[in-house]
């Protein structure tokens, strides 16, 4: 075959923005360990997994993957598959181990040397400053339930960025704050494991307010131009019967409850009034807002984080107050996790976003899929069959015209993934717990690939 030839079967390279870079992401309770080492703080999540019955096998992150002490060999994984940006989690206890007054000069050192580290091998960080790990001080004062929460979240942001904003330039605020505040404090999945609707929604909205005064307070502290956005888990909403007009409302309550809750206030300055009516005829006032609070939490941000892993289906269920809906399961093929892989749902949500909402530039924080091992771990096809698809209908999205300048992986490592332990493995290099040797798996190669031909360099 010609060279003219090879050229014309080999598959158009995929083009983004001038400003685009692939990144893998992680937080820092799923992969740090070292819980109890240079003084760090205990976390509501230390507490949570090791209060009985909340994580399967009654697992921890007391170790996960040793990332504390094997940053460097993580660091140089990441160089070596070529990726350009790395989204890694600093942990409130490591700097504030109550939550508040002066910082832990040992955490701070340790995510100094770490930004550092990538710096040296050509990799971007960004830096999310709450990816759910409370101090627990914090938690036995309320939690996200308490505005002191939000407050003292300022305090830990000016303290970050006095340290690190000279060296990392793009701060997330906040990781998925309806993960914090409903299922945390609502149906109780996650740390700090309360069911309280009233309570879940206090805390949605401290959750939100930290992250417009985290901004702030990082944009003053930092001494230099800083990229601050949150990171909100997103997901197209689909009635089960779109012929039936109360499926379509469930899902229209279910979209106000997970999207519209948080990027109405952020990106319209105001609560979607029809669940504020529907939480204030079950719950009383929400009158947790005080003046100014929507003014703060709608401050222009530089980028929107959108975690994107599948789309919902609701089904109108009368009386289950509040929301009057049950989410039923997703169509195959489905991740180990149970949820739908469905490409097209990103198009979707990044589209929706342009198109209602006018949003700033948007950054795929998360975009991954836990699958089991397999007798060959490291052949993860049904892995890298995802990622393919869902890289091309990235590329579909941004020759569409939306303006989308990251995309992170999730997640760089198989890692604690919460109240599922170790089960749940979404990592693109396999860790074996035991010893933990890391091996890159075919979608680790994969995706190194993509990048390469991305970049013309393959």
């Amino acid at each position: 075959m010609s060279a003219q030839e090879t050229a014309a079967a080999a598959p158009p390279r995929p083009q983004v923005g001038p400003d685009f870079r692939f990144g893998v992401a992680t937080s820092a309770y799923q992969i740090e360990g070292a819980v109890r080492e240079d003084g760090r703080g205990e976390s509501n999540w230390d507490r949570f997994v090791h209060t009985e019955g909340h994580v399967v096998n009654g697992e921890t992150g007391d170790v996960a993957c040793d990332h504390y002490h094997r940053w460097r060999e993580d660091l140089d994984l990441i160089a070596a598959l070529r990726i350009e940006s790395y989204r890694f989690s600093i942990a409130w206890p490591r700097i504030q181990p109550e939550g508040s007054g002066p910082p832990l000069r040992k955490g701070l050192d340790f995510y100094r040397a770490l930004v550092e580290g990538m710096l040296e091998r050509g990799i971007e960080p960004t830096a999310t400053l709450f990816h759910w790990d409370l101090p627990q001080a914090l938690e036995e004062r309320g939690g996200w339930a308490a505005r002191e929460t939000a407050e003292r979240f300022a305090d830990y942001a000016a303290i970050v960025a006095a340290e690190l904003g000279d060296v990392v330039e793009r701060f997330i605020t906040i990781n998925e704050p309806w993960v914090v505040s409903f299922l945390g404090y609502q149906e109780g999945r996650k740390a700090p494991g309360i069911r309280d609707w009233p309570t879940a929604l206090r805390a949605s909205h401290h959750v939100q307010l930290a992250h417009g005064l985290g901004m702030a307070a990082l944009r003053a502290a930092a001494g230099r131009p800083l990229l601050v956005g949150p990171a909100l888990n997103l997901s197209p909403i689909h009635p089960v019967d779109a012929s039936s007009e109360a499926d379509r409302e469930a899902a229209r309550r279910q979209d106000g409850y997970l999207n519209r809750w948080f990027l109405d206030p952020l990106l319209r300055g105001a609560y979607p009034q029809d669940m504020v009516r529907l939480y204030e005829r079950a719950y009383g006032a929400f009158d947790v807002v005080r003046p100014g609070d929507l003014e703060t939490i709608a401050a222009p941000i530089d980028f929107l984080g959108v975690n994107y892993y599948n789309p919902m289906r609701a089904r109108a269920l009368p009386g289950s107050a509040p929301l009057e809906l049950e989410l039923v399961d997703g169509r195959p093929p489905l991740t180990s996790m149970g949820w739908e892989v469905d490409p097209d749902g990103l198009r979707q949500t990044l589209t929706r976003l342009r198109d209602e909402y006018a949003a700033p530039p948007i950054c795929i924080t998360e975009n991954g899929a836990a699958y089991p091992d397999g007798d060959d771990p490291i052949e993860d096809a049904e892995r890298t069959d995802y990622l393919e698809r869902h890289l091309a209908a990235l590329h579909a999205t941004i020759a569409d015209g939306v303006d989308v300048r990251r995309y992170f992986l999730w997640s760089l490592l198989d890692n604690f993934e919460w109240e599922h332990g170790y089960a749940q493995r979404f990592g693109i290099v396999h860790v074996d717990f035991e010893t933990q040797a890391r091996t890159p798996k075919r979608s680790a190669l994969m995706y190194s690939d993509h990048i390469a031909r991305t970049r013309g360099e393959a």
